[in-house]
């Protein structure tokens, strides 16, 4: 009978500690310019119900069998949708229940993402920032019509350049061989290349993330897009299984598996980047998104962009060989998320080893990021002062004649010159597509 009741007593002892199985051990806040998003670190995945309470907005999650141990105190807030996070009391025992007080109502976004990587089980809340719709200003009966300069300054508008640090926030990116994380380079090296291109008449860049915070892969071109790009560069800093490789390489996109080793690993990392960070694919996609995205590749040539973005890794790549070692000589095929869209061109720089210690070391000295910079940046400009589109700045000064070399054709040519060869056959009344070696040739302009 003793014995029994000993046995009763550990049986009660062991569903007490399976029913109160998790402990949220950390939390954790990465604003961001559209959202604030707290993501909860717990042992177990987690089993949570969530609401939301007006008059004095909050939202409330209660964790079901679980324990807080986590130092609310320590979890600075700093944003324009939350104040503060705190316990309330739960309406069942075992139930740990948050609120989050919020300056304005929202909708929440909430989903749990399982271990990966650095971290374990977590739920994920995104409170996104509203948008206030600016009201249309109504017509005066005394607006004037649009002065020269003012339709002139349409017509020479800038080369907009996305440049998309990698990683961000919840994702580290690639860890170095001192424990250094890939984002913090990638966003260094994003920056000083987006104030040299500010500095340049004629261009402007647009930075997908300006601080620590994850970018959702398809929301990194959504970016681009709305900024009317002319071209992305994502920025990278490479990892291997071992500390051997090194050097810079620059990655296209192939709409088959990656030619390479380093690629497939890179289309691995991906895949991980979208658990680390969270998966806004998912959470975002909307039907208004579905139909968007169904136009662009209808209406877009997927083919001419491909074509586009292989010529600029080349470019960068000869520019890159000037001050860096280079991985790879030629262009890398990979089929990223960050490189599929069909009305820009896109590529991505892998700037350097950071698995490889003396790598990893040149990639956090000022001096030779300096160097990448401007190799990247050299190349661009130089791709965009040959192939400038119609109605920029720099398409006034495209070059006047072109003198014909071994290898040169009309269709590659009115590539380069962003003509026809219809275009160019007319402009040197030609009644053939045969070049002489040493023939000077017009370039239409406009």
């Amino acid at each position: 009978m003793k014995r029994l009741l000993t046995l009763f007593v550990i049986a009660i002892i062991v569903c007490s500690s399976h029913a109160m199985a998790n402990t949220l051990q950390d939390i954790r806040v990465w604003p961001s310019p559209d959202k604030f998003r707290l993501v909860f670190d717990l042992t177990e995945q987690p089993k949570y119900s969530h609401f939301s309470l007006a008059n004095g907005d909050r939202l409330v999650i209660d964790f079901s069998a679980t324990k807080l141990t986590a130092d609310l105190k320590s979890v600075i807030i700093k944003s324009d949708i939350a104040t503060r996070i705190r316990v309330s009391k739960a309406p069942e025992k075992g139930m740990l229940r948050l609120v989050i007080d919020l300056k304005h109502a929202t909708v929440p976004r909430i989903f749990p993402l399982p271990p990966t990587g650095p971290y374990g089980n977590r739920l994920v809340v995104d409170l996104p920032k509203h948008q206030v719709p600016i009201a249309a200003s109504k017509p005066t009966s005394n607006t004037q019509p649009l002065k020269t300069t003012e339709k002139l300054s349409r017509q020479n508008r800038d080369i907009v350049i996305a440049i998309d640090a990698g990683h961000g926030g919840e994702d580290p990116g690639s860890i170095g061989a001192s424990g250094r994380y890939e984002k913090r380079i990638t966003l260094a090296i994003s920056k000083m290349l987006a104030k040299k291109i500010n500095a340049t008449k004629g261009l402007k860049a647009v930075l997908t993330r300006k601080s620590d915070y994850y970018v959702g892969l398809d929301r990194r071109s959504e970016i681009a897009r709305k900024a009317k790009s002319d071209l992305l560069l994502s920025i990278h800093a490479d990892a291997f299984t071992s500390a051997q490789p090194s050097g810079a390489s620059v990655l296209v996109l192939s709409m088959k598996r990656a030619n390479t080793e380093i690629g497939r690993i890179l289309e691995d990392h991906e895949k991980h980047s979208d658990l680390l960070g969270g998966v806004g694919k998912i959470i975002d996609s909307t039907d208004d998104n579905e139909k968007y995205l169904a136009r662009t590749i209808i209406d877009m040539s997927m083919d001419k962009r491909m074509d586009e973005s292989f010529n600029i890794a080349r470019s960068i790549l000869r520019k890159l060989a000037r001050v860096t070692k280079l991985h790879k000589k030629e262009p890398v095929l990979a089929s990223l998320a960050v490189l599929k869209s069909a009305d820009f061109p896109s590529l991505l720089v892998e700037t350097g080893f950071v698995s490889n210690p003396k790598e990893e070391k040149r990639l956090y000295n000022k001096k030779h990021r300096e160097k990448l910079v401007k190799a990247i940046y050299d190349a661009v400009n130089s791709y965009f002062k040959q192939n400038s589109p119609d109605g920029t700045y720099y398409a006034n000064y495209r070059p006047q004649t072109h003198k014909v070399v071994s290898g040169d054709s009309l269709s590659m040519l009115a590539k380069r010159y962003n003509t026809s060869v219809n275009g160019l056959k007319k402009h040197n009344s030609m009644r053939s597509n045969r070049l002489l070696i040493g023939q000077v040739l017009k370039i239409p302009q406009g």
